[in-house]
């Protein structure tokens, strides 16, 4: 093992050239083997471990966020709030980084330099005996604070007793650093590495005297971090920041844990996420099917788990693969979550040797998913601080990124989009500086050959202030489009310059103009304007709205498409340009009359304080306005319940906007819905449109995970991306999705669901796809594998579809690819085949991608040009279907 070690870690970075920018190969060896050996004696007694799984649980919800100004931490309080129903009062936590020395009670040298040992007092009578004994003899302390608590923990809500937390500034003394490392045999370490270790050493000796050893727990390490820390309770999140007082507490880097560990003591603080390496706090979502394995695979290296959770040993490898083998993130990356398969093939060949050599040695350690961790870390000697979120290869649990560039940045991830707008919403109340949409979100594939599936957003000194910057993990930078972002709510708006035209459409508004008219003449001339030019527009149509009640369906509509629809919006940014647009559409929505009111127009609006008067639609009210912001997301008193309510007292027509993640729009419903249509705007949660059976479901935002599920029959659109495991387990119905697709789209989907996705899907498209004949009333998607340039013009992807597993173990149905140049391959299928396109293939599709024009804008003609020349749709389009089954000789393909 030890000459095994020694020589991949060696190769490594021989491989990489990095020698130079690190201790020798022969001082490298010697230290990682010293620290090694010195670990394996420590551990020698250390009890045997239970092959038996403990406790399991999944959903947990995660978030974090990255600024290069410092965030107060109520702004972490709010997404977890909102990710509540992901939790269960069984264990909450934060961590914060790059933190504020005045409110610490130190100077900016002592944070710097200093390890913030925060100890957890189950007992507070353990106060004395713990610095005694594991403190004082071998730290210098530099300050000593209790964290205040706000008052008594039940008044939170809390069952169990948060600990008493003290905050030490310590540093070894160098008497004790000395004998440490003689006695351990750890000559070759010097400086912070040598710090570094004795101080993880000293919690372990500080948690196995007062935590691991006793039926009764006293006392355990939080966080030994420099210019981090970490706070946990038997509780939620949330409640972290409130019983610990944390509202104005100032970091640069926030994460946050909701729920429980998946193993060990779940019902005990020691349990709860974060966990701490050394300098980086980890959380996660998940479970580890090995957590046995990698259990002992760190016993092997020396490391004696001590909260028994799959989240602690997940956290030790990262520190063991940093700190003791010194591997850059890359590696680590690749040795937690391994490329494989068709991404390994994909890879240079200079990476390939380096992989091969990393999975030869770890991957027995390696975590089997399904996992997403959220990593915080501190670099206090580079005035560095990260936040680094890494999905499983396998992505079976959500996750969603995005970035913000402006007057201040951020970058932000998160289990849910919605998490992320909460961010951004309560930093904008506070702070306008940060805007209410990020300029991009994505989703992440694991172990993807051209991003890893791994980002890192890093904080980094400049030396007047911090630089934000996110990169993937083999350290491309992510960027988002350039522009301006500045707009004064309060500047005189102008109007265009050659605008007669869409001024006269809009004083002939509504009776005398098409909202789609209006919408083209913008979109076509907003490359030219200004922010005031914008405003003026949106002004000018707020005013049709307040004329009557057709003026305001008129001006949703024309918003509406604005918001829904890509095109050139010149030098200015579109995410600001989408605020804009989505507080005017909220503007008009708040001034729709009350249903108390019982005016007898076409909108009656009704919110949380008003759901009581709900009644039957009276007059010529159509269309219920639901204002969703402060209803629960899910439950009894959800307002997807009084949705149904509505349907059930006549009811037909529903906006739904003001959302914070609710769930469930569109379902419980019933069947033959087919004269009903939502229109959803905001921030909107999980299985939205699940077993609808008939109505149609407009989403005018990017969607969230589990939509669809054994959906029957309707129309649902999509306005942007959707997330995780959309469609399973489908049915039929009709949906188009303007974007992308995350992980296991209409996996084991059924009967006849006919699909448009026109951006790609990260893997598992159509697994175990059973829809029958396409011909003959079955089902099938279309993959157009595009997505759109700053000027909201068609762009085909670098590869229509990235993943493997495409149409993976299907019996039935089909999947039409845009795929002029034969990008796909067969090592992308798992049981299905190729095939060219008929006619009748295309006479099947058609109407659908003509649905999809009506929808998007999206024109067929686009879709059929390739490098400016319009193809036969034979050429531009392929087909996949099962590999050994044909369908009906009488519409067989040939081969």
């Amino acid at each position: 093992m030890k000459e095994r070690g020694t020589a991949i870690v060696a190769s490594l970075f021989q491989a990489q050239g990095r020698q130079s920018r690190l201790p020798s190969r022969e001082e490298l060896t010697r230290m990682t083997e010293a620290i090694l050996a010195s670990r394996r004696r420590a551990s020698a007694d250390a009890p045997p471990l239970s092959p038996h799984k403990a406790a399991e649980e999944g959903g947990c919800g995660v978030v974090g966020f990255a600024a290069n100004v410092p965030v107060r931490g109520r702004h972490i309080f709010e997404p977890s709030v909102q990710m509540h129903n992901r939790g269960n009062g069984k264990g909450g936590g934060i961590a914060a980084a790059c933190l504020d020395p005045q409110q610490l009670g130190v100077d900016a040298g002592t944070l710097k330099d200093d390890y913030i040992l925060q100890v957890a007092l189950l007992d507070p009578e353990a106060e004395g005996e713990v610095e005694a004994q594991c403190v004082s003899p071998y730290l210098d302390i530099h300050h000593k604070a209790r964290v205040e608590t706000q008052g008594d923990y039940r008044d939170f809500g809390l069952e169990v007793k948060p600990p008493d937390v003290v905050r030490y500034f310590v540093r070894p003394k160098a008497a004790a650093l000395e004998s440490f490392a003689a006695e351990e045999g750890l000559g070759e370490l010097s400086g912070r590495a040598l710090e570094d270790e004795f101080i993880y050493r000293n919690t372990n000796r500080l948690n196995a005297t007062f935590y691991t050893s006793l039926g009764e727990k006293r006392a355990f390490v939080l966080s030994h971090a420099r210019n981090l820390v970490i706070m946990k309770v038997v509780g939620y999140a949330e409640t972290v920041v409130q019983y610990y007082g944390m509202d104005d507490f100032k970091a640069k880097v926030w994460i946050a844990h909701q729920r429980y560990p998946t193993k060990g003591r779940v019902w005990h603080p020691g349990g709860s996420h974060p966990f701490i390496g050394l300098n980086e706090a980890l959380v996660h979502n998940g479970d580890f099917a090995n957590y046995y394995s990698v259990s002992e695979y760190l016993r092997q290296h020396g490391i004696a788990t001590q909260f028994l959770t799959d989240t602690e040993v997940a956290v030790l490898l990262f520190d063991l693969w940093t700190r003791v083998y010194h591997y850059p993130l890359e590696y680590v990356i690749e040795a937690m979550a391994p490329t494989t398969e068709l991404d390994f093939e994909r890879l240079s060949a200079q990476k390939k040797p380096v992989y091969r050599a990393i999975q030869a040695m770890h991957m027995h350690g390696s975590p089997d998913g399904p996992w997403f961790f959220i990593i915080a870390r501190s670099n206090p000697e580079k005035d560095l601080y990260q936040l680094l979120g890494i999905t499983d290869t396998s992505m079976l649990r959500p996750q969603v990124f995005a970035l913000q560039h402006g007057d201040v940045s951020i970058g932000l991830v998160g289990s849910e989009k919605q998490a992320i707008d909460a961010t951004l919403l309560s930093l904008n109340q506070e702070d306008p500086r940060f805007r209410l949409v990020a300029d991009r979100y994505w989703n992440a594939r694991g172990g993807s050959s051209t991003d890893g599936g791994a980002f890192l957003f890093n904080v980094q000194g400049n030396g007047q202030g911090y630089d934000l910057t996110c990169m993937d993990k083999f350290g491309t930078p992510i960027e988002v489009d350039s522009g301006q972002w500045r707009f004064d709510p309060q500047e005189v708006t102008s109007v265009p310059d050659q605008a007669q035209s869409l001024e006269e459409a809009l004083n002939a508004a509504p009776e005398g103009s098409e909202p789609m008219a209006v919408y083209e003449q913008a979109a076509s001339a907003m490359a030219s304007w200004s922010f005031a030019q914008v405003r003026w527009l949106i002004a000018q149509v707020e005013k049709v709205a307040q004329a009557s009640d057709q003026g305001t369906q008129w001006a949703l509509e024309v918003l509406t498409l604005l918001n829904d629809r890509r095109y050139d919006t010149g030098e200015l940014k579109r995410s600001v340009v989408l605020q804009l647009l989505r507080t005017a559409i909220n503007g008009i929505l708040d001034r729709t009359p009350a249903i108390a009111e019982n005016k007898g127009t076409r909108y009656a609006r009704i919110d949380w304080e008003t759901k009581g008067d709900l009644r039957a639609p009276a007059g010529d009210e159509k269309v219920l306005v639901v204002y969703a912001h402060h209803f629960p997301p899910e439950g009894d008193e959800c307002d997807a319940r009084l949705e149904v309510q509505a349907y059930h007292l006549g009811w037909k027509r529903f906006i739904v906007y003001g959302l914070k993640g609710q769930r469930f729009h569109g379902c419980g419903l019933g069947p033959e819905t087919e004269e009903v249509r939502f229109d959803i705007y905001g921030a909107s949660g999980d299985y939205i449109a699940s077993g609808m059976d008939g109505l149609e479901i407009q989403i005018h935002d990017n969607g969230q995970d589990q939509l669809g599920q054994i959906l029957k029959a309707g129309t649902l659109v999509i306005h942007g991306d959707v997330g995780q495991a959309f469609m399973y387990g489908a049915k039929g119905g009709q949906v188009f999705i303007m974007g992308n697709g995350a992980g296991r789209p209409l996996i084991n989907a059924v009967g006849r669901p006919r699909v448009v996705i026109n951006g790609t899907c990260l893997d598992f498209l159509a697994e175990s796809f059973m829809a029958g004949d396409p011909y003959n009333g079955g089902g099938f998607v279309v993959l157009n594998g595009i997505t759109f340039d700053k000027q909201g013009k068609v762009v085909p992807l670098e590869a229509p579809y990235p993943g493997s597993n495409l149409f993976s173990l299907a019996s039935g149905g089909a999947i039409y690819v845009r795929d002029p140049e034969h990008k796909l391959v067969d090592q992308q299928l798992n049981g299905g085949a190729y095939f060219e396109l008929t006619d009748q293939d295309w006479e099947l599709i058609l109407p659908y991608l003509e649905a999809n024009e009506r929808h998007f804008g999206i024109s067929v003609d686009d879709l059929l040009t390739v490098d400016g020349v319009k193809r036969a749709p034979h050429e531009v389009y392929r087909k996949v279907g099962p590999g050994k089954k044909t369908v009906s000789p009488k519409h067989a393909i040939p081969e």
